[in-house]
């Protein structure tokens, strides 16, 4: 999609889908698309609702991050542009304050303190893969620290996990921030939105899960099973 009035109203569109089915509410999340030709980014305003969004007062900015029009761009920007920088294939970010998410992440309270504190760099995984749509269609996805909305540092250490997930051969489509959300990316904002739905669904399924007896409660999938995703769809993880 190379049409900047297009993508305009493509993001609209996606914000709007979300709050209606409350995967954001009030003024949680933002949503940005990488521009062609260099040409920078559309991104949603700060504190904006994304139900309530007006294409011309998204906010454009070029490729070094500075304001060309629209309204002030959220206070997120340096997040999204990492992400860009870090993931190439990536053509829209969403973040969101998804419910069962932030509530799974919140129950986990294990994100590792950063090196200078003294422990282990290595981030844990938000989810084990319960099911294959899951593995096939969002991947591993590492539970970052948390970090006040904005921080830059934030934005390092979401780059510093797509470089080593990429080293590995298992390139992320979604991280999640400690307390407040998950940040999801593909190839458009269509693409982006259902894989954001895929992750929220299967962190409710996990929660539901919890309630069970434990020896009730459901197994990750096996090692040969998700190597037979990878070999018949593709799967990285």
């Amino acid at each position: 999609m190379s049409d900047f009035a297009a993508l305009r109203d493509e993001i609209c569109r996606v914000g709007r889908s979300l709050f209606e089915r409350g995967y954001v509410h009030a003024t949680a999340g933002n949503i940005s698309v990488r521009l062609p030709e260099g040409a920078g980014f559309l991104i949603t305003p700060t504190d904006a609702c994304l139900g309530f969004l007006e294409p011309a007062r998204l906010a454009h900015v070029d490729a070094s991050g500075a304001q060309r029009s629209g309204d002030r761009a959220s206070k997120t920007l340096a997040l999204h542009r990492r992400i860009y920088e870090s993931a190439p294939e990536a053509g829209c970010v969403i973040h969101t304050h998804s419910t069962h998410l932030v509530a799974l992440a919140l129950a986990r309270e294990e994100a590792p303190r950063d090196a200078a504190a003294g422990a282990t760099n290595a981030l844990p995984d938000l989810l084990p893969p319960i099911t294959p749509y899951y593995v096939m269609k969002v991947g591993h996805v590492p539970l970052i620290p948390y970090h006040r909305p904005g921080d830059p540092a934030a934005a390092e250490r979401v780059a510093e996990a797509i470089t080593a997930a990429a080293a590995r051969g298992a390139p992320l489509r979604a991280v999640m921030m400690a307390r407040l959300g998950p940040n999801v990316w593909h190839a458009s904002p269509a693409e982006a939105m259902a894989t954001l739905e895929e992750l929220e669904e299967t962190a409710r399924l996990w929660m539901m899960c919890q309630g069970l007896p434990e020896a009730r409660r459901p197994a990750p999938l096996t090692e040969a099973q998700i190597d037979e995703l990878r070999r018949q769809f593709g799967a990285h993880w």
